[in-house]
């Protein structure tokens, strides 16, 4: 339904967003306040106040489609800051949906293969 690697992007809106909102509300906030484009291959994530749900939106050609999760034990590691989006790499995703931080401190830079000898 959803391929993660066709994405051009995954937009993380920070801060809390009221989590009744649905698509109509989502991609006005996405059109809105982010000045960016609903329709656009890209992913955007939503997070309400108690971190323990999130939404997402994504068009896929012929309507949009909005993904719901709630975390039964846990929260969400989210960033705070009101009125900012951030544009998060497929690596980041993944460590949001495992409870980890997106910026993580002590992550191993990939490096370019040299010579053996």
């Amino acid at each position: 339904m959803l391929d993660l690697n066709k994405l051009d992007h995954i937009y993380l809106a920070c801060g809390h967003t009221d989590m009744r909102k649905s698509i109509d509300g989502l991609s006005a906030i996405v059109q809105e306040e982010f000045q960016l484009d609903p329709f656009s291959s890209s992913l955007f994530l939503f997070c309400g106040r108690k971190n323990d749900r999130i939404k997402a939106l994504y068009w896929d050609g012929d309507g949009f489609l909005l993904m719901y999760k709630r975390l039964e034990d846990g929260r969400f590691r989210w960033p705070r800051k009101q009125k900012e989006v951030k544009d998060l790499t497929h690596q980041q995703l993944r460590w949001l949906l495992e409870g980890l931080e997106i910026e993580q401190p002590k992550v191993i830079k990939k490096v370019s293969p040299k010579s053996v000898i």
